[in-house]
């Protein structure tokens, strides 16, 4: 399995893609260069010459072995020491001399992603909108947010699923109106009965599943969505200083599922169109999907997770990396609740059973 990693020209240094420049950065030089320059210098140019080659063709023989595989090495192009990753990995970092590695032959052929949305959201930034994120919360216990747990988050690129197409639906339905009034002591009741059809086109675009099974998915599509204008056509370098994942799920396993969900929506949108009625009964009602469409892509979103102590229950933190969106669910520190109890309920208690005593 190829392992690359993106140098210098200047100095050798390993870069990383900035995301408040959008471009790609030396940490030790502070040099920056642009996607053209990266092209015409890195890896993607396809120039062996270029770039560091370790552990050619491990993977496909760990696979011909029988079993699944659960962990792969390569030779880091940098230091040479081994770094050890599982099957999904596509980018990560050598724990020896902390370059980051791109390990090239985990996005070739059918895994190669038609689209990448870069970081948009750097550490700072992401840690930031962490700590005005838990600041409002009062038991969250004080781990969850300690500055060693904070330098734990992670950015990394996720796979997705993006689903598009167009569903053309047709629906007949009978319409009721209701007229109600009253003359004198009586109270008279007017139903008139319409004949309604609706027909017309719906455009989907971007549907959007999670792509990786050891993903919990509540954290990856919580994220949702992103923004279809930042993406970019992929380069393995937007990857530098970053994690990534490669998908295991392919698109079949999601179609059933978001055929239904695209179809409800359009039969949806056909019943709200035909308002102004008391009640609608529908007689038929069918939804076609034509020009089904199915891409692959790598979107940005920082992570934090936490186990706790307590239960050993895994709490996460999620940003997506692009827009700022957050989802996440806390852990609570029970103590904390206790001790509120028992500054404000229990004094309120003895109080109560106080004046219950003097009455």
């Amino acid at each position: 399995m190829a392992a690359i990693t993106y140098k210098c020209p200047n100095c050798g240094g390993g870069l990383v893609f900035d995301p408040g420049t959008q471009k790609y950065k030396c940490e030790y030089c502070l040099s920056l260069f642009d996607q053209q320059e990266l092209e015409d210098t890195g890896p993607d140019r396809e120039d062996p010459g270029q770039w560091t080659e370790g552990n050619h063709g491990q993977e496909e023989a760990l696979r011909r072995q029988s079993g699944p595989v659960e962990a792969v090495s390569c030779i880091c192009p940098s230091c040479g020491a081994q770094v050890v990753t599982d099957e999904t990995t596509a980018a990560t970092f050598c724990y020896y001399c902390h370059n980051p590695v791109v390990i090239e032959g985990r996005l070739k052929g059918g895994y190669h992603p038609d689209y990448v949305i870069p970081f948009s959201i750097d550490r700072k930034q992401a840690e930031e909108i962490f700590r005005n994120w838990i600041g409002g919360k009062r038991f969250v216990p004080r781990d969850f947010y300690s500055p060693r747990q904070v330098e734990s988050m992670t950015g990394v690129y996720f796979p997705y699923w993006l689903y598009s197409c167009q569903v053309d639906g047709r629906m007949d339905a009978e319409g009721i109106r209701m007229r109600v009034w009253d003359a004198g002591n009586l109270r008279y009741t007017e139903q008139k009965i319409y004949q309604v059809s609706r027909s017309g086109r719906m455009e989907v675009e971007n549907v959007a599943r999670n792509a990786l099974k050891k993903n919990n998915v509540r954290l990856s599509e919580g994220v949702l969505p992103f923004l279809p204008e930042g993406r970019k056509p992929f380069h393995m370098s937007y990857l530098t200083g970053f994690q990534a994942e490669r998908r295991d799920m392919e698109a079949g396993e999601l179609a059933a599922e978001v055929e239904r969900e695209v179809k409800n929506q359009a039969a949806s949108r056909l019943r709200e169109s035909a308002d102004g009625y008391s009640s609608l009964r529908i007689k038929a009602q069918t939804e076609e999907i034509e020009n089904a469409r199915w891409y692959y892509g790598l979107f940005p979103v920082w992570t934090l997770t936490y186990k706790s102590p307590r239960d050993g229950k895994i709490y996460y933190f999620a940003l997506n990396g692009q827009t700022g969106k957050v989802c996440g669910e806390l852990p609570v520190d029970r103590k904390r609740l206790a001790a509120l109890f028992l500054a404000v309920f229990l004094p309120l208690l003895i109080l109560f059973l106080m004046g219950g005593y003097f009455l």
